[in-house]
């Protein structure tokens, strides 16, 4: 029988793994500058945690989640996003009782059983970010600040920062009755989902992505014209606070994000590129989440990044991700004796900090040099019997072919300071 990879999941081969660590790397890294630390949470969780969460009126909810019974009769879920599982830990860990706000990033894989199409996988990967027990807009602003920080880091360009407000339960409570005002003489022209949530949840409605219904939801009032003082007065505190930052962005009142959790701020950043897939990544504020499963009232705010989309965003951009070069030598060897003493030496230029090759397949010097040429390896050294009895060897750099001749206790030198 012939396996292959399920439909929605995608080996990451060697080649391509580089790029996954260059952004894993650099997102960690500007995380800690800004004083976040990574959490790891369980992949699968009890299903009602997202049902509580995430919301049950969610095509996430609906439609994609991974859920099956366990052996002890359990309802258990693959995660299909990250905020939910890091939400659950700060109640269970007690980190309401740290220093605020409490800042945690993580990486993640996530399971949605989603539509197959470009950048979309049923097993996908997260960054994320979440920070909690702040309520000014200051910490929406750093939030924001950190994807565009990323962005920069990674040579990303042609992205487009849109935000909104989604308002409090108050406003919200409110804006409804206006919603189902609007909606109601369109309700028998709307796909069976919108006709489901008018009377739950009206505001999903406007997320919908059947082309009919976004037409109708388009011209629907704004929530951002019906806020509170209190909403209002954040909206203009997230707004005043980009500009000092000198982030560039633009109102969207046609962003709720696709989780109901959210309240307040809500932002996405979009890609400008011609032919790119739209938003890359977006996030916003979850003020009563916390609550909502189990802790104390605590103001929160997160986003998530796929980086599927994310990398796939950099090729449409044409933007090189450089390959660092791990091993710096290559020891070809002419015999089993030699092989041997080319074992022991690239042990000890390891430990070094060299990274090495060695031939381990008795190959004919020819073979081993058309391997080292293809392999890209910048450094290659023959050693033989007579290399080994006197203690040195040629050094060549296979860029150019210039060979000096050294002493084999001194080769880590001798690379370091090639070029000096």
């Amino acid at each position: 029988m012939k396996y292959s990879c399920q439909k929605g999941t995608k080996d990451i081969l060697p080649e391509e793994v580089y790029k996954w660590q260059k952004a894993e790397s650099a997102f960690a890294e500007i995380c800690g500058q800004y004083g976040y630390k990574e959490i790891r949470i369980p992949t699968f969780e009890q299903t009602d945690l997202f049902l509580r969460s995430v919301g049950d009126t969610t095509d996430v909810v609906q439609k994609e989640m991974y859920t099956f019974e366990d052996k002890g009769g359990r309802s258990i879920t693959l995660r299909p996003e990250g905020t939910a599982g890091v939400v659950r830990s700060f109640v269970e860990n007690g980190m309401s009782s740290l220093p605020s706000p409490v800042r945690l990033f993580y990486n993640i894989t996530a399971f949605r059983y989603e539509k197959m199409q470009k950048g979309r996988y049923r097993e996908f990967h997260q960054f994320g970010v979440e920070a909690f027990g702040a309520e000014g807009p200051a910490i929406d602003a750093e939030i924001i600040s950190i994807l565009v920080a990323f962005f920069e880091r990674m040579g990303l360009k042609k992205t487009k920062l849109c935000i909104n407000s989604i308002g409090c339960p108050t406003c919200r409570a409110e804006y409804n009755k206006i919603l189902k005002d609007y909606f109601r003489p369109h309700l028998s022209e709307m796909c069976e989902d919108c006709q489901s949530r008018f009377e739950k949840n009206p505001l999903r409605m406007i997320d919908c992505k059947e082309e009919k219904c976004g037409a109708i939801a388009a011209n629907a009032p704004r929530l951002i014209d019906y806020l509170c003082d209190d909403c209002k007065a954040h909206f203009e505190g997230l707004k005043a606070n980009l500009e000092a930052l000198g982030i560039s962005y633009e109102i969207d009142s046609g962003i709720v994000r696709g989780l109901d959790y959210y309240t307040r701020t809500v932002f996405e950043f979009k890609s400008e590129n011609v032919g790119s897939q739209g938003t890359i990544c977006g996030g916003g504020r979850y003020d009563g989440l916390v609550s909502e499963i189990g802790g104390q009232p605590t103001p929160g705010i997160g986003f998530a990044m796929g980086a599927e989309r994310f990398l796939l965003e950099m090729e449409a951009q044409g933007i090189e991700i450089e390959k660092d070069q791990k091993v710096q030598l290559y020891i070809a060897n002419l015999s089993p004796e030699t092989q041997i003493e080319a074992q022991k030496l690239a042990f000890g230029l390891r430990k070094q900090g060299i990274g090495c090759e060695i031939d381990l397949m008795g190959r004919s010097f020819r073979a081993q040099m058309k391997y080292a040429g293809k392999t890209g390896i910048p450094f290659l050294l023959v050693l033989g019997d007579e290399e080994i009895s006197s203690g040195k060897a040629k050094l060549k750099a296979m860029a150019d072919g210039t060979e000096k001749e050294i002493e084999l206790s001194g080769i880590a030198d001798a690379i370091r300071s090639w070029n000096a």
